[in-house]
């Protein structure tokens, strides 16, 4: 990353530029400051006293390296969609069955396996760097970040609510109201480590809904949702507790013999550009399986 020092920023030092004005995070300059030639003004490595100067050109290295690289992510071609990609991000549409990171049992059938595989095509070191995840059985949208400059910023964005995502579901039920917002704070189960509940020990959770589309029989709906905050199982904990579980949700609802995983797609967001903070829109087509089960619980009672 190069940049030009401006007539308005003559005089600062160069941690005030980089914090103040790059929005450069503490852990980020940090390692920089102990990366071999990770700070250079004028192709000369400073430290962040250095007192600027308008014309200075700044030098960070945020390149990933052999050493940066996770060594713990098995390359493996997998089947992903590249919705958008450049220098600083890389956004997937992630087919359901996936999960985002590798875990036990889950070692090379990940997200990261598939970006991993891409870099290694490339010759390119891979640091995976999920600015959002999505449950294994979760299809859509994830957004990573391709460098840390990109990974800290987003993560502030993300942190601060300028990171717009939106879900589609397919619920058992009716919602009522038919939209709303549910705020009802989100806690760990006291069984197991992955179930979720409202409890008023809970962190702030809340969630806003439109019920788009309702069953003949009322047994189903379509729902859009967008979570204003960004808990575990956020979404599949709100609607269970508003009676309308998601189908086919083994943990907070019920299996179903229509879809082999719970009805959820990460269908859109809205994100600030890491390098300029442009506004881009990327969208996620819904998978065969959640189109097919559209067709049998909501579109085809309509047509009896």
């Amino acid at each position: 990353m190069k940049k030009t020092v401006t007539a308005s920023e003559d005089g600062i030092t160069l941690l005030t530029l980089l914090k103040g004005r790059e929005k450069l995070s503490s852990r980020t300059i940090k390692s920089l400051k102990f990366r071999e030639g990770g700070i250079k003004v004028n192709g000369e490595e400073v430290t962040v006293r250095r007192v600027l100067h308008a014309g200075d050109v700044v030098e960070l290295a945020v390149e990933d390296r052999a050493a940066d690289a996770s060594e713990t992510v098995i390359p493996r071609k997998l089947p992903i969609k590249m919705l958008y990609r450049d220098a600083q991000v890389t956004v997937c549409n992630k087919p359901p069955h996936m999960p985002t990171h590798p875990s036990h049992g889950h070692l090379d059938d990940t997200l990261a396996n598939a970006l991993a595989f891409l870099a290694s095509v490339k010759g390119e070191p891979f640091v995976f760097r999920p600015v959002n995840r999505l449950d294994g059985d979760t299809s859509g949208i994830v957004l990573t970040a391709n460098d840390r400059i990109a990974a800290g910023r987003l993560f502030t964005k993300m942190k601060n609510g300028e990171i717009k995502k939106t879900y589609i579901a397919v619920v058992c039920g009716t919602p009522e109201p038919m939209k709303g917002i549910v705020d009802a704070p989100i806690a760990r189960a006291d069984v197991g480590i992955l179930m979720r509940t409202v409890s008023e020990e809970g962190r702030v959770a809340r969630t806003e809904y439109n019920t788009v589309a309702v069953s003949k029989d009322g047994k189903h709906s379509l729902v859009v949702l967008r979570p204003l905050t960004g808990r575990t199982h956020q979404i599949r904990v709100h609607m269970a507790y508003i009676g309308c579980p998601l189908v086919g949700d083994f943990l907070y609802g019920e299996r179903s013999e229509l879809i082999d995983r719970h009805a959820l797609h990460a269908a859109r967001m809205t994100f600030p550009h890491p390098a300029d903070g442009r506004s881009i829109t990327v969208s996620a087509p819904l998978p065969d399986d959640f189109l097919s089960l559209c067709e049998k619980l909501i579109w085809s009672s309509d047509d009896e």
